[in-house]
């Protein structure tokens, strides 16, 4: 080959080329940003509007039906959901992934604003914000703890301290606060006293506006300066705030009495009322979540906060802990460096492999040097492309170490040989490399023609794998390159030393390299057996097929394969209509069984930042190595035991596999369908934590006008409601300048135990239009005009597609999600519903499919791609078939390895059986094309067949050796983040062994037959053509004439 010729004339030049990518390659790396997944955002628009006050059903008519039918004009849309709670409607809208999100936002805003007008007077202005992505989880999450502190203190140090100083870290957008407790002047208003003076709510609100503030009045100018005129009456203590006027009313006397705001109020200088509870191992905490900036890197964000947290620890006070609670950026690092650590454990084995083989420490180095030169060249792609350092990319390094040693294996053994046959070293090296060069060439474009299918497949999932792809086919073409140039070139110039004695590594290694011409041996025997038995052969091969394919359906099927990670989480909801207290009760027996189990590290405590009735407990194990028990055991244990405390429902991980939405028009009939479904899904074996978004309906007061009276008094449903909000939601009405010259809000509400039943509501006073003799309006209670009673009124309401929508979830016990999965998917498929009602299948189970659509295209594809270069390679449409023959082979392995090792069928095992297709046609291909050479040095097909078997088994070996060792730290799951790639390590094994095995014989035995029906067409073709030749120069018989 020309390249080779080259390399070999220039050794320096070729040398300086690989330093060059070297070089590059090192460069690329350090410009690298590190992440957790490439950056796929999937263009997702959120649209939330605020109407305070208004029930979900009210907000469901009001806002989120318009917008619905509004925004589900714009071309493009996937899927529209939206959930109607109470005072908020939230409308999620997913476009096609193709979608430019930018002009699909601008598009939502002008749906939007067109119909703003028609919404009631009371609806705030809607916020529209693109979903995005890593941005939307926090980087890290600390807590703020103290002993002897109250909890206000500590959460006005979080506030002016700690997140101030988190805002000011490199790539931090915002900083949320959980569990605290703010400072506040909260104005509890007496109904009593308003009662008996005669004042509405609004009076004092509006006072307490006008008291508390500065009012600025303009410049006075001089002859020389000039002075700011200011009137300040902002108030600086709770007692100025108790001696603000309300009001005059006459005294018995007749003279005006003023009323002030401590005869009707009282004032707290106090913490606002808790609406969240934090905890770290039962003591009380401030949780704080930081979120970065939209393209900040996770990683460097990650340090900067931490960074900041050191700094700041000294400025906390004694008794004040910062403790990191987790960290994305961490999980980050040791994936990365667990896969780091894989790359070099595989690479060590690897090279140890040649050097068994081999026997010589040159011959190892020069095959070697392949591997770092790939790996560290493939960077200049990565940065090119605008990759980045994530998992995806690393996972695609950490499969190549196998793959991008092969070639300089093949070329240097074919070398080698040539040595031994008496050449010297520049015309080994380069008759050698010419010799097996199109034969590799086709092995490595049979892999580029596998990945290149992966790294575009369709859907979030090709998005994700496109990275992926691209680097190993990368990595690969430098390998080829490197083996090409580097190989033969060092080959020439590097010979090893004559041996005039035997060494020491030739007593250790002897063993092996007699066994090795004992395989040979057998080989030979065998290969010789199987081509006099061809039926057989084939027989034996098809049934190990097909009795392979019977075992696939007990290798389990899940998504993404479950890892021991070391987190647990647990999400709680109790009854609806629980209060928050009551909920932090039942949590509290939640943790008192935590603490039984000493594999538990810490665990942190959120309850109410869903809803007061719901909780979340994220639980930190102990790393593996100090436990014996797997998550997975203890998360069983713990299920069993929390079960028996009632009045919980559970849900462990942070997102359900297993989904199922009914959709339809009628919300009664609805009811009934989930009722019946998940009685059925109860009985699928393996099914846990099921529950529904269809909730008993929170109790509700329900205030209805009476008609004629509210007439008469002008007493209208919105003055009510603006009379009763402050009073019950409670009001902010301005800021308070504190001691601290820090600000707080002064909320007007009235004392929680004057609002928590229904006849406190019942009394409450309305103003009406009606005036009494000193012009103030008069005051009714509410009973009067209104009846108020006790409704159900949902928590939530759910839409999909403008139609409601209820879901089930569950998660999986004892058996792969993706078998329970399919299960309920059986169950939906079976299932009859009404005309008007669908069913939709999310979760990982709806993930899988489409994932294994994808890999199923990408499969097709890169058969297509390999049969598309064999033929080229070869010349010929049959061969390919022979050399292929080894693909399905290898799945029997696959499903062995996969079986004995317990591991699912996942996205990770499937690519990896993908990636197959383009290793196992490597050793046929080396067979085939070596038997070619043969049968054109005009051998017989027999002995081609065995001449190949003999002089390519060992490169074979040593390839396959290579690889399987080079995937067995993948495989096992050494490092801390490989757990995901293990399945695909374990099936690349498996089916490279069984195929490895099986192509030795069956390839041969095909190849046969294939050549073996070409001679004989060639042979009938020659009779036909003699005959007719002899039948053409014989004499023609005398025409006679009767």
């Amino acid at each position: 080959m020309w390249i080779t010729r080259i390399s070999i004339n220039n050794p320096v030049f070729a040398t300086m080329v690989m330093v060059a990518l070297t070089v590059l390659g090192l460069f690329s790396y350090q410009r690298l940003s590190v992440e957790r997944l490439p950056n796929v955002t999937p263009p997702v628009i959120f649209v939330s509007v605020e109407y305070p006050g208004a029930s979900p059903e009210t907000v469901e008519n009001d806002v989120t039906k318009p917008i619905e039918e509004a925004v589900n004009t714009i071309s493009g849309i996937k899927m529209v959901r939206s959930n109607s709670r109470e005072s908020r409607s939230e409308t999620s809208i997913e476009f096609e992934l193709n979608t430019d999100i930018g002009r699909a936002v601008q598009d939502v805003r002008d749906r939007v604003g067109g119909i703003r007008a028609s919404f009631p007077r009371d609806v705030l202005e809607p916020t529209i914000e693109r979903f995005e992505g890593d941005n939307a989880q926090p980087v890290i999450n600390y807590a703020l703890i103290s002993k002897g502190m109250p909890i206000r203190e500590v959460t006005t140090l979080a506030e002016q301290v700690v997140v101030k100083q988190f805002q000011r870290a490199p790539g931090v957008g915002r900083v949320d606060i959980w569990g605290g407790s703010s400072r506040q002047m909260r104005i509890e208003l007496r109904a009593r006293d308003l009662t008996a003076w005669g004042l509405s709510v609004d009076q004092v609100m509006q006072a307490v506006r006008n008291a508390n503030q500065d009012v600025a009045v303009g410049l006075v100018a001089g002859a020389s300066t000039e002075s700011v005129v200011r009137v300040e009456g902002r108030i600086r203590d709770a007692q100025g705030f108790m001696n603000i006027p309300i009001a005059q009313r006459p005294g018995s006397d007749g003279t005006p009495i003023t009323i002030r705001l401590a005869q009707v109020a009282n004032v707290f200088d106090d913490e606002a009322e808790r609406m969240s509870i934090s905890r770290i191992n039962g003591e009380r905490s401030v949780s704080l979540d930081v979120y970065k900036t939209q393209d900040a890197n996770v990683v460097e964000t990650g340090d900067a906060i931490k960074h900041a947290a050191e700094n700041m620890r000294v400025l906390l006070p004694p008794g004040v802990e910062l403790k990191e609670i987790w960290a994305d950026s961490d999980w980050v690092k040791s994936s990365l460096a667990g896969v780091k650590s894989t790359i070099l454990e595989g690479a060590a084995l690897t090279v140890l492999i040649v050097f068994i083989f081999l026997k010589s420490w040159r011959s190892t180095i020069i095959t070697g040097l392949t591997l770092p030169i790939s790996v560290i060249a493939s960077f200049i792609a990565i940065h090119a492309m605008g990759f980045t350092l994530n998992f995806m990319t690393m996972m695609a390094l950490s499969l190549c170490i196998g793959l991008l040693i092969d070639d300089a294996i093949v070329v240097r053994e074919n070398i080698v040989r040539h040595l031994r046959s008496g050449k010297d070293h520049r015309s080994a090296a380069r008759d050698g490399t010419e010799e097996i060069g199109l034969a590799v060439m086709a092995t490595t474009f049979t892999i580029c023609a596998v990945f290149v299918p992966i790294a575009f497949m369709e859907g979030t999932i090709g998005k994700f794998f496109f990275a992926f792809g691209v680097t190993v086919v990368v990595a690969v073409l430098v390998s080829l390159f490197v083996s090409f140039t580097l190989d033969p070139m060092l080959s020439s110039v590097w010979p090893d030393p004559p041996r005039t004695k035997k060494r020491f590594i030739d007593h250790v290694f002897d063993p092996i390299e007699h066994f090795i011409d004992r395989v040979h041996v057998w080989y030979g025997r065998l290969l010789d057996a199987a081509l006099r038995r061809r039926k057989t052969v084939l027989g034996v091969a098809t049934a190990l097929f097909f009795g392979s394919m019977f075992l696939i359906g007990k290798v389990g099927t899940e998504f993404i394969p479950e890892t021991d990670d070391g987190w647990l989480s647990i999400s709680m909801t109790m009854a609806v209509g629980s209060s928050l207290d009551r909920t932090n009760d039942k949590v509290k027996q939640v943790e008192a069984v935590l603490k039984q189990y000493p594999e538990i590290a810490f665990a942190s405590t959120n309850v109410g930042n869903d809803g007061r009735n719901s909780a979340r407990i994220n639980i930190r194990l102990v790393p593996l190595a100090e436990r014996t028990r797997s998550k997975k055991d203890i998360e069983n244990d713990i299920r069993g035991k929390l079960a028996r405390i009632a009045g919980i429902e559970l849900s462990f991980g942070w997102d359900s596999p297993i989904r199922l939405t009914v959709l339809g028009p009628d919300p009664e009939r609805l009811d009934s369908i989930i009722a019946d479904l998940t009685a059925q899904m109860r009985k699928i074996p393996g099914i846990t934590d099921l529950q529904t978004s269809l909730k008993e309906g929170t109790p509700a007061l329900a205030i209805k006008l009476k008609e004629g009276t509210a007439a008469d008094l002008g007493v209208t449903a919105d003055s009510v409601g603006r009379a009763l909000r402050p009073l019950v939601e409670g009001e902010d009405i301005g800021s308070w300048l504190g001691p601290d010259a820090q600000t707080y809000r002064v909320i007007v509400r009235m004392p929680k135990r004057d609002r928590s039943d229904i006849s406190d509501i019942d009394a409450l006073l309305i103003p009406t239009t009606r005036t009494l003799a000193d012009g103030t309006p008069l005051m009714v209670p509410l009973r009067q005009v209104a009846d108020v009673s006790i409704k159900p009124s949902p928590q939530v309401i759910k839409r999909q597609d403008l139609q409601r929508r209820v879901t089930i979830t569950a998660n999986a016990q004892g058996r792969p999600a993706g078998d329970v999965g399919l299960e309920v998917k059986k169950l939906a498929e079976n299932f009859k519903l009404p005309t008007g009602y669908r069913f939709d299948i999310g979760g990982a189970t709806k993930d899988q499919e489409e994932s294994g659509m994808a890999a199923m295209g990408a499969l097709g594809l890169a058969v297509i791609f390999i049969y598309i270069i064999l033929a080229s390679q070869f010349s010929s449409f049959v061969q390919p078939f022979a050399i292929m023959a080894s693909l399905p082979l290898s799945l029997i392995g696959v499903v062995l390895a996969l079986l004995i090792t317990r591991t699912t069928f996942n996205i990770f095992s499937i690519i990896g059986v993908i990636m197959l297709m383009g290793l196992v046609t490597k050793n046929a291909i080396l067979l085939v094309d070596f038997a070619n050479q043969g049968r054109k040095a005009g051998k017989s097909i027999h002995d081609a067949l065995l001449d190949a078997g003999q002089v390519r088994l060992r490169p074979i070996l040593m390839t396959t050796f290579a690889m399987v060792f080079g995937m067995l730290p993948l495989a096992l799951a050494m490092s801390e983040g490989t757990e995901f790639q293990a399945g695909m390590g374990r099936a690349i094994i498996g089916g490279v062994i069984t195929s490895t095995l099986l192509t030795l014989v069956v390839v041969p035995v095909l190849y046969a037959i294939f050549e073996g029906i070409k001679e004989r067409r060639r042979a009938r073709k020659a009779a036909r053509q003699g005959g007719g030749a002899a039948l053409a120069s014989t004499p023609a018989a005398p025409v006679t004439h009767e």
